[in-house]
Formats: C-alpha cells, structure tokens, sequence
C-alpha cells in the first residue's frame, strides 16, 4: 500500500525478498498511466514476475534472452499446467500466452530505455517487426498520409483466432434477475445490465454517488432525473473505475425501487450501517464489509449454474452497449455512457442478433428472387 495515499501498489521481489528494481519501475510506469487501473498492474506484475522466476529456474539471462530462448518460454506457458494438483490440471490458452509474453516484451523494451537499462536496444529491436495493415480495425486512424498504418507486431507468438464477444439476450438478463433470492445481488445484475458499467466501477460506487430521485439538486448535482455517478477512487475492496474521468449514467424509476429494496435488507445487518460503499457482505464474514471481486463472480457462477448458460460480469457490459448502438444512439453519447475514450474500442462491443442476421440473408435472397 502506498505510504503517501493508501492506494495499492504492485511489486516484484525475488526469492530472498529483495525488491526487483526494474519490474518496480515498469510497474510505476503503468501506475502513471491514464488508462489503466489497479487490475492492470496486478495482472502485469504476475506476469513479469512468471517471466522472471521461469529464467531463474533455467539459468537464463533475463535481461538477453535470444529468439530461441522467448519461444520456449512461449511454449511453456501452455504445455506447463497452472493448476496445483494433478487432479484438476489447468492449461494456459494459447491466446493467454501470447498476452503473457506481451507484457515481458513491453517489460524488456521499457528496461532497454532506463539510463544504464539492463536491456539492450538490440534485444529491444528483435523483440517486435513493422506490418503495414492491409485491413485496419473498424474507427482506426491510418493517418491522412497513411503514416500510421504500419504497426509493430510481436516476433513470436501464436497464431489464433480472434475471439468471439459474449453478451447476454433480454430474455437471459429477466432470467437471471428471475433467479436472484436477494434484493443486493437483484439490485447489482440489474443496474448493471441498464448502466453498462464494468463490475470494477460498481463495486467501487458510494451512497453518494446513487442520484435516484427526479431532482438531485438538495445533493447538490444539477442533473436531472435519476442517475448514479462513476467515478474513479481508491476503495477498501480495490475496487476501480477504469477510466480516470468521472461520468453519470441515467437510469430508470425501477433501479430506484430495487436500491429501496436493498436497502431495507441491508439496514438487518447492523455492521453494513456504518459502510460508506453500496454493495456490502451481508450473509458472510466479514459482514458490513465491501464487497470483493471474488463475491461477485462467486455471485455469477452461482447465478450460471442454476440459469444453465454461460453468465459472467463483463457480459452485462456487452449487452447494454450493443443495446444501444442497435437503438442508433450517436456514437459520442454512446461512448460517453460506457467511459471509453474512442471509437474504436466500441468494436468489439457490437454484436449482430441472430434475428438481424437472418433478416439480412432474406432481404439478399429476394432481391435475388426480383431479378429472376
């Protein structure tokens, strides 16, 4: 924890303790940087720390590692399983190794730039090789003279298939909904799944910031209707909005009556009185206390099994962006909504239906079927 504000803070520390000093630099690299969040450091500091421990084990120069040397951590990384226990063995994805060695490519290109880095540039500049992109992602900017559509790409890493995006239907949002027995988990799938907010963003929202009447202006916020506010701090739980600038999202009169509803469950709990954050423990220890990452995906898998289809958090984000670009909100008030900060990362958020493809392939086949 930081000394100066409390905030978490992530290092690396070999066997003995002792701190790493150039994954403590590139890990406050990315503290500092717009957008990312604590999750990103946590996931960047296992990562390295993997990278670092894997070469000490086998007598390599982390610092120098040739060609040969980066693909055999690449393949380690999903023939090795993950998992304690021969009886429940897990096996990195070829797609997670290539993230993994993503970030130990970013770790030793930042180390060739430290005065007196432990990294050669030489070793920098094997690490990645120019591709102009034939087909450039929906909403990137190739520049007006085409200067940005050569990209750096990694030497070595799998080829795969672009994943595909899950969202949720209406008919399985009801559903889970339907399947909550407590007003705190109806009131989180449901706000959730209007607002679009990441799960990191409503774990980390305070009573204040819950706006749900028609006027707010006795709070002192002059939007109106009702709406709950995003906004980025540093919470007990760890939990963290993703994007540093603060937005509201409105909401409708039925997240009102389930937060009423929450309420009166949560005032049961005399430990949760005193609790400044919205979503609590209130039916395990530590009572009172916010509530963790770890209890809401408990929450999901649990909600998953008993609905019989595939259920997780960020799946309620899917549906709500892909419910408004099919409404044809503008693109601005829709990345305004869901906090992004470009047009681009609204892509992968969008999802044809099953009845929009259909529909699609019938309007081809009778235009066919008028020119015959």
């Amino acid at each position: 924890m930081s000394p100066a504000d409390g905030s978490p803070m992530w290092v690396v520390v070999d066997a003995d303790f002792e701190l790493q000093p150039d994954a403590a630099a590139f890990l406050a690299s990315v503290r500092g940087r717009e957008d990312a969040s604590v999750n990103t450091e946590r996931a960047y500091a296992g990562q390295v720390a993997l990278y670092l421990s894997y070469c000490a084990d086998r007598g390599v120069d982390w610092a120098a590692p040739s060609m040969a040397q980066l693909s055999a951590f690449l393949h380690w990384l999903v023939d090795e399983p993950w998992s304690a226990g021969p009886a429940r063995q897990r096996f990195r994805s070829k797609g997670t190794a290539n993230a993994i060695t993503g970030t130990v490519f970013r770790f030793l290109r930042f180390c060739s730039f430290l005065d007196d880095g432990p990294v050669s540039p030489d070793v920098a500049a094997r690490l990645y090789e120019p591709r102009r992109l034939a087909f450039a992602p929906p909403g990137y900017d190739r520049g007006e003279d085409g200067q940005f559509a050569v990209v750096n790409v990694k030497t070595i890493r799998f080829k795969v298939a672009v994943p595909g995006y899950e969202y949720l239907t209406g008919e399985e949002i009801q559903r889970l909904l339907d399947l909550t027995t407590r007003a705190r988990d109806r009131l989180l799938v449901a706000l959730m799944a209007v607002t679009g907010c990441r799960i990191g963003e409503a774990l980390g929202l305070r009573r204040e910031d819950m706006h749900l009447l028609a006027s707010s202006r006795m709070l002192g916020c002059a939007v109106e209707g009702p709406h709950v506010h995003i906004r980025r701090r540093q919470n007990a739980n760890g939990a963290l909005a993703k994007t540093r600038k603060p937005r509201w999202i409105p909401v409708g009169d039925d997240i009102g009556g389930l937060y009423a509803g929450y309420q009166w469950e949560r005032d049961q709990v005399r430990e949760a009185a005193d609790c400044d954050m919205v979503f609590v423990n209130l039916f395990a220890a530590p009572a009172g206390e916010p509530m963790k990452y770890s209890n809401a995906y408990g929450l999901f898998q649990r909600l998953a099994a008993r609905a019989g289809f595939t259920a997780r958090p960020h799946m309620l984000r899917h549906s709500a962006i892909t419910r408004w670009r099919r409404e044809g909100k503008p693109d601005y008030v829709v990345m305004d909504l869901a906090g992004h900060v470009s047009r681009q990362s609204m892509e992968p958020y969008t999802h044809a239906s099953d009845a929009e493809k259909r529909a699609a392939v019938n309007m081809l086949a009778s235009l066919q079927g008028a020119r015959s």
